[in-house]
């Protein structure tokens, strides 16, 4: 049986990820990121941890991936609702993944990643943490203080952190500042026409 008119519904089903909101935005109403945006990072975060712990980076790319999948067809929880809602992940991410040239690869990623048994998929459950301190401290940036609010809650992440490598990006995060990257780079008044009064 040819697989593509499935392929093809995965790849819409995947792009509606972007219009999933993270249900932490009840904590403040504030612009967090929708799943899509905190799937990209988590994946890049679980690279660079990965890279640190002498992992396989593309598989932790990949289960970084697969990590909230199921969340086009549950939608999202977070810490307070999660004592109220059960999800049947295992059944959306089968639905998901039926029929498609990935299904088995899918089904795999998402074991991986639940069974915590793998270097790869510890690494993946630290980065899925990090990513909500790094944008905690974006929304600081912008005058929100949330991160104040929910201080415990990320004390309490951190403790749960898997790998030496997330716990050290985990205080470098806290003493860092999201503006950094740009600031401190070559730009054009460190370097370029505003630098040292240049006209």
């Amino acid at each position: 049986m040819d697989s593509s008119s499935r392929d093809i519904d995965f790849l819409y089903e995947i792009g509606t990820m972007r219009h999933i909101v993270r249900t932490w935005m009840q904590f403040g109403g504030l612009n967090v990121a929708n799943v899509a945006e905190h799937t990209l990072r988590v994946a890049w975060i679980s690279s660079v941890i990965a890279k640190r712990e002498g992992a396989d980076v593309g598989r932790c790319a990949l289960l970084a991936l697969a990590h909230d999948l199921c969340e086009t067809r549950t939608g999202d929880v977070n810490y307070l609702t999660r004592m109220y809602v059960d999800r049947n992940e295992m059944l959306a991410i089968k639905d998901i993944s039926q029929g498609t040239s990935l299904a088995d690869d899918l089904l795999d990623l998402w074991a991986e990643y639940e069974e915590q048994k793998t270097l790869e998929s510890r690494i993946v459950k630290d980065a899925d943490s990090l990513d909500c301190d790094l944008e905690l401290s974006e929304l600081s940036s912008t005058g929100a203080d949330m991160s104040q609010a929910l201080c415990k809650t990320r004390e309490r992440a951190a403790e749960k952190l898997r790998t030496e490598s997330g716990r050290a990006l985990y205080a470098v995060i806290a003493a860092s500042h999201p503006h950094a990257w740009h600031l401190g780079t070559r730009n054009r008044l460190t370097s370029g026409d505003w630098h040292e009064g240049r006209r």
